[in-house]
């Protein structure tokens, strides 16, 4: 099996936040072309084929996670 190149160098994180969607797009690097792979709980790595490599995050939900992160919180 080849090895999954996951923040190898060191580079800059870039970040976008659609705050009508609830989405927060992360990048390693400049954004990039790549391909989404859904990883379940509202999660999707993009990874670029040819490098072989993890390019970014994408968090779908995130203001709801957070609130409800903070909930349960709240009732400990």
């Amino acid at each position: 099996m080849e090895a999954l190149k996951i923040l190898e160098k060191s580079q800059g994180i870039n970040w976008d936040y659609d705050e009508e969607a609830d989405v927060l797009y992360l990048s390693i690097g400049k954004p990039k072309p790549a391909v989404g792979l859904d990883i379940g709980d509202g999660v999707v790595v993009r990874y670029d084929e040819k490098q072989k490599e993890v390019v970014g995050l994408t968090l779908i939900g995130l203001r709801a996670r957070l609130l409800n992160g903070l909930n349960e919180q709240n009732k400990q």
